[in-house]
């Protein structure tokens, strides 16, 4: 049971169980094995290293994970989908815990670190747990996730880009990434409508004041379109000193700054 599943194994699990992807939750399922392998290759995992994977799903990745002998820590939000993971995971050795990782406290929830993350992030939260992830969980010091590919491109987007806003600005304060490779539509059981991609990101030490700093980021980008005078003001204090200080330009529109520029702005405030 330590190889990944095919599409077929994961048909017969579900039939098992009288289980059908559930659409409500955004189910697809990882169905390719050589892309599980990729994955497992790409966290670099192994005896020794300490791994919590959100959205276990029908335990494929999970067992190869496991299989690299690795301590694994899984979640799964859907209850029903309890059965199939036992019949998948038995003789594993992972931990399964049955639980909204969105809604939780990881930091709490895991034991002392380091973590790496290794996960196909279901659609609707991978953002969410990614930035989460970032900013309060620190015993997470890499995530190797799999998510829809305009949220990858968000994530890694550089300053000017179309895409660029407050998730790139979190990522860029907080950790070094990159892409490590597009997933297409056809590994999924079933497909979803969208491309995916693997992310990878590597916790970096944040500057200081990179919270306030992320504050800000979030008051800018919320009126993306105006001049930083017009959507700071209220937000930040001596708008006009603070960013002469920071010597920022208050014409300046959020998406022309780079990460650094919103810590200039924050560590300019009351100076």
């Amino acid at each position: 049971m330590g190889e990944p599943q095919g599409r077929g194994e994961i048909r017969q699990l579900l039939a098992r169980h009288a289980h059908r992807p559930n659409k409500a939750l955004g189910q697809h399922f990882l169905a390719d094995p050589n892309l599980v392998a990729r994955i497992v290759r790409t966290a670099g995992v192994g005896a020794g290293d300490q791994v919590v994977e959100i959205g276990a799903g029908t335990g494929t990745l999970t067992r190869a994970l496991a299989a690299t002998g690795a301590r694994v820590v899984a979640y799964e939000v859907d209850r029903h989908l309890q059965g199939v993971l036992d019949d998948a995971l038995r003789d594993t050795g992972v931990e399964l815990r049955i639980a909204d990782a969105s809604r939780i406290d990881l930091a709490a929830a895991l034991e002392p670190g380091p973590w790496v993350m290794v996960a196909n992030l279901p659609y609707k939260v991978g953002t969410t747990i990614v930035l989460d992830v970032l900013q309060r969980v620190p015993s997470i010091t890499r995530l190797v996730v799999m998510v829809q590919r305009e949220v990858a491109d968000r994530l890694l987007a550089e300053a000017g880009s179309r895409v660029y806003g407050l998730p790139s600005v979190i990522v860029g304060l907080r950790a070094t990434g990159r892409l490590a490779f597009p997933v297409g539509r056809d590994v999924f059981y079933p497909p979803p409508d969208v491309d995916s991609a693997v992310v990878d990101l590597e916790r970096a030490t944040a500057p200081p004041a990179t919270e306030r700093a992320e504050v800000i980021a979030a008051a800018a980008f919320g009126q993306r379109r105006k001049m930083l005078r017009r959507s700071l003001r209220g937000v930040v204090d001596d708008l006009e000193g603070t960013l002469a200080r920071a010597g920022i330009d208050p014409s300046l529109r959020p998406e022309q700054l780079r990460p650094g520029d919103f810590v200039a702005i924050a560590a300019a405030e009351g100076s």
